[in-house]
């Protein structure tokens, strides 16, 4: 607001008729509002839009009645994501608080919403008329016995005839919320429902990063992996109201969901697979480094064992992948502090890595060394590849893995190391 610009409306806003006059107070409204002396209040309703003119009154129309109805302390943002239909004045004029949010994407619009939130408590639900806005007492009731996040479950309050496309109920939505689920143990039986409740103080405290559709799988992780108190409430879902095409791309977006999902998890991501790796490569060793071995009358011998040797490495690899991820994302505030891996890494030193890593470089040397005195008593001629390999391979194996220590341990007390 210009310094010359009159806060209170001029001698002419009497003069005309009572909409205006109306439409003056809501104006008004809204720049108080934007004030950072204006006091908090209990709830504020954040609805994400872009171009949602269609639907956006009757949203913002429900959402008011039900604060009203229930004598809340609250208000309705709307985090406009640069609409171009006229969604910004029309949320004006219903009465709503309007944040445009430069940065484009879903997660975007709703972090600027919440941000600008005078709410303690904060309800985020889509413009398009498919949540159900009235009826969210549920979620205050859970909100106010101390609940961090409460969310909505669609399954278990019902979906309307083509509300959710099949894809996505049978489909997308239940094969992401049981991974969701298993990776890290969450409640939470809808993890993509997009109306959810939440504490505005813990959702800045987790400070989410995703400015797609994957936002809404971030909150749940953080709030679960930060031990959070997370409670789930059924809601409903109906058919949106807009004749275009959402925004949501079904495919596009399931994959990036997928992706943060195992991004976030590096056991499931780097460890599980790479200790699977390392068990089948052993035994696959136990089983064929003393002798070849004969199966239905199929005969193993070095060249499995050879591929025996490249699944310890490779799984060897993803282990230390999956600590130098996990190390990295805590120390960047992704991931929570994990106590167990602290106590584990504070037992295992630069020294200690080099000494293991330069140990099994000795041994793969010495084997070697071992199969060219071999060679040297054959006179230097031929040799049988079964017999020579099983002493060549073992060797080639402890030099890799000897090498990869030294410069996993350089490597991890380069991302220990402490910044300000």
């Amino acid at each position: 607001m210009s310094a010359n610009e009159n806060i209170l409306p001029s001698v002419e806003t009497f003069a005309p008729a009572k909409d205006q006059i109306d439409q003056s107070a809501r104006r008004l409204t809204w720049r108080r509002a934007d004030d950072a002396s204006v006091p908090e209040c209990e709830l504020t309703i954040v609805m994400p839009c872009l171009n949602e003119a269609e639907t956006l009154e009757v949203c913002i129309n429900k959402a008011r009645g039900f604060i009203e109805k229930h004598g809340i302390d609250g208000e309705v943002v709307i985090a406009d994501n640069g609409s171009t239909d006229g969604s910004q004045g029309l949320a004006t004029k219903c009465g709503a608080r309007v944040v445009d949010v430069a940065a484009k994407g879903y997660g975007s619009a709703l972090m600027g919403g919440i941000r600008a939130a005078r709410g303690r408590y904060i309800i985020m639900g889509d413009a398009d008329d498919s949540y159900d806005f009235v009826n969210l007492m549920p979620f205050v009731e859970k909100l106010r016995e101390g609940h961090d996040l409460v969310m909505g479950n669609r399954f278990r309050g019902g979906i309307k005839p083509n509300a959710m496309p099949p894809l996505h109920k049978y489909l997308g939505n239940p094969v992401l919320t049981f991974i969701g689920r298993l990776l890290f143990k969450s409640d939470a039986g809808d993890f993509h429902c997009g109306l959810r409740g939440f504490r505005k103080d813990t959702a800045m405290q987790l400070d989410l990063r995703t400015t797609g559709m994957e936002f809404a799988s971030e909150m749940v992780v953080k709030m679960t992996l930060n031990k959070k108190r997370v409670a789930e409430v059924p809601t409903t879902l109906s058919k949106d109201g807009r004749s275009r095409p959402p925004h949501l791309r079904s495919w596009h977006d399931g994959w990036r969901h997928l992706r943060f999902l195992l991004l976030y998890s590096p056991r499931w991501l780097f460890f599980y697979p790479g200790l699977a790796a390392i068990i089948i490569g052993l035994i696959t060793w136990a089983y064929l480094l003393p002798s070849p071995q004969l199966i239905n009358g199929i005969r193993l011998d070095v060249h499995t064992l050879l591929y025996g040797a490249l699944l310890l490495m490779l799984g060897y690899q993803s282990v230390i992948f999956a600590v130098f991820t996990k190390v990295f994302a805590i120390s960047e505030g992704l991931l929570p502090h994990d106590p167990r891996l602290e106590k584990h890494l504070s037992e295992v030193s630069l020294e200690k890595g080099l000494i293991c890593g330069g140990l099994a470089l000795l041994v793969g040397i010495a084997g070697s060394i071992l199969a060219l005195v071999n060679w040297e008593m054959k006179g230097f001629g031929g040799l049988n590849p079964s017999d020579t390999l099983r002493v060549v391979i073992p060797s080639v194996t402890a030099i890799a893995l000897g090498f990869q220590t030294m410069l996993s341990s350089l490597f991890l007390s380069v991302l220990q190391l402490r910044r300000r």
